[in-house]
């Protein structure tokens, strides 16, 4: 078995950090753009797709900063995370999303994920 590696996007967006965090951190904001449908209880995430679930446990944020998620199923090691930066220069938002794949399925992952974030954009307008 080949063993995963962290690999990085960034997408710039026009979105304030407060609103962003809103939709990385919360059942309701991940329900508009991630899951069909996600529930939380005690920390861990409930996502729905087509009918199939799977578990992530929230593993560290930070207000306006940060989420990181561990599917239950993965490696201890292992985790999603979305980060919100701002630019210094011209105070931009960016998104960065680090994840877990094998390399030979990072490029497809990536293009999943860049569907993803795609929609959460059209979901907050920008």
């Amino acid at each position: 078995m080949s063993k995963k590696v962290l690999y990085t996007l960034e997408f710039p967006v026009r979105c304030s950090p407060t609103i962003l965090y809103e939709f990385l951190s919360t059942p309701s904001g991940l329900q508009e753009w991630f899951a069909d449908k996600v529930d939380e209880r005690d920390g861990v995430f409930s996502f729905n797709w087509n009918g199939s679930d799977e578990k992530a446990e929230m593993l560290d944020s930070e207000l306006d900063k940060f989420v990181r998620y561990r599917w239950m199923h993965s490696p201890k090691d292992e985790y999603f995370e979305f980060r919100i930066e701002r630019t210094e220069i011209s105070n931009q938002t960016i998104l960065i999303v680090k994840d877990f794949a094998e390399k030979k399925e990072i490029k497809d992952q990536s293009q999943l994920w860049e569907y993803q974030v795609k929609d959460l954009f059209h979901r907050i307008g920008s």
